[in-house]
C-alpha cells in the first residue's frame, strides 16, 4: 500500500506528533517530509476516525453526562471575518459530551454557537446512549430547548451556571472573573452532587494542549473548516481508545466496555482504506 509516499514508520510517527498537539510546519521540520504528505495523512485518518467514532461509540451506558463547547476560529476571528464579507471563516464552537465516570468522549461536533448545534449534540448523544442519564450543560439557554425537544421527561437535566463579578467598567460588560456557580435542576430529578462540568472543562483544556490548532496567539490555526474537523476526529479518537487516563488507569473506551484493549497508533492507521499504488505522472520529465 502506498499513503502519502511514506512508510508505515514515518506516517506512525507523524500521527503520534498530530495527537501530540506538534502543528504541521513543525512536524514538516522535525520528520523532513513535505507540507503535502502531513496534510493528506491528516485528511485520510481524519476520516477514518470519524466514520469509526459514528459507528462504534454506540450503545453507551452512562449515569452521568457533561457537555460544554470551546471556542476557536478557522482562518481568521469571527469580527474579522465580517467585515471581508467571508461566510466560510470564522469563529467555531467545538460541542462535546463526556461520561464523567469513564471520561469517554460520547459525542462531539463543530459548528456555531447557536441551538441548531446544541439541538445536533443532543440528538446524537440520544442515539449513543444506552440508558436514562443525568445532563449537565452550563448556562447557555440553548440547552434549554435542545434537552427538552430531543429527550422531553427522558432525561434528569440540570444546569452549572457560573457568576462573575462586578463589570469592570460602565458599559456592562462581564468581568473576567467567576466567584461562583449555581446549581439549577431543569427538568426531571436530577442528583444535586453529579451537578458539575468539571470534567468537560478539563477536557476542553486537554483539546487546547493536545490539538495545535486550538492554540490561542499562535498562526497554527486551521485555515479550512474540513482540517478543523479531522484534528479534533483524530484527537477524540487517540484520546478515547489509545491514550491511558491517569486516574482510571486504563483507556476511556476501556472504562466504557467499547474495547478489551489498549489501541496502538498503528491500529489507527488500519482504518484508512487501502489506496491503489499512484501511476507516474508522465508529463513529469525523468531526472538521471
Amino acid at each position: 500500500m502506498i499513503m502519502n509516499r511514506l512508510d508505515d514508520e514515518k506516517r506512525n510517527k507523524i500521527l503520534h506528533l498530530l495527537c501530540e498537539g506538534a502543528s504541521m510546519r513543525s512536524i514538516v521540520r522535525v520528520e523532513n517530509v513535505h507540507y503535502d504528505a502531513v496534510q493528506k495523512l491528516l485528511v485520510d485518518a481524519g476520516k477514518a476516525c470519524a466514520a469509526f467514532h459514528d459507528e462504534n461509540v454506540r450503545g453507551v451506558k452512562s449515569q452521568w453526562v457533561q457537555c460544554d463547547e470551546a471556542w476557536s476560529f478557522v482562518g481568521m476571528k469571527e469580527k474579522t471575518a465580517k467585515a471581508k464579507g467571508v461566510d466560510d471563516k470564522g469563529d467555531v464552537w467545538t460541542w462535546a459530551g463526556i461520561d464523567a465516570d469513564s471520561k469517554l468522549v460520547i459525542s462531539y461536533l463543530i459548528g456555531k454557537r447557536d441551538f441548531e448545534c446544541a439541538k445536533d449534540l443532543m440528538e446524537d448523544l440520544k442515539a449513543r446512549l444506552a440508558n436514562r442519564t443525568q445532563i449537565t450543560t452550563d448556562g447557555l439557554k440553548a440547552y434549554l430547548q435542545a434537552v427538552e425537544e430531543t429527550f422531553g421527561g427522558d432525561v434528569d437535566f440540570a444546569q452549572l451556571v457560573k457568576i462573575y463579578g462586578d463589570p469592570k467598567d460602565g458599559k456592562g460588560q462581564k468581568s473576567s472573573d467567576c466567584i461562583g456557580a449555581r446549581k439549577t435542576p431543569v427538568s426531571g430529578n436530577p442528583n444535586e452532587a453529579k451537578i458539575s462540568t468539571s470534567f468537560i472543562e478539563r477536557q476542553n483544556l486537554n483539546i487546547r494542549m493536545g490539538i495545535r490548532q486550538f492554540t490561542r496567539s499562535t498562526n497554527a490555526f486551521s485555515k479550512k473548516i474540513e482540517h478543523h474537523f479531522y484534528a479534533l476526529a483524530i484527537y477524540f479518537m487517540y484520546y478515547n481508545f489509545c491514550r491511558i487516563h491517569s486516574t482510571l488507569r486504563i483507556t476511556p473506551a476501556m472504562a466504557a466496555g467499547l474495547t478489551n484493549r489498549i489501541w496502538e497508533l498503528e491500529d489507527i492507521l488500519a482504518l484508512i482504506p487501502d489506496e491503489a499504488p499512484r501511476k507516474r505522472d508522465p508529463y513529469k520529465k525523468k531526472v538521471d
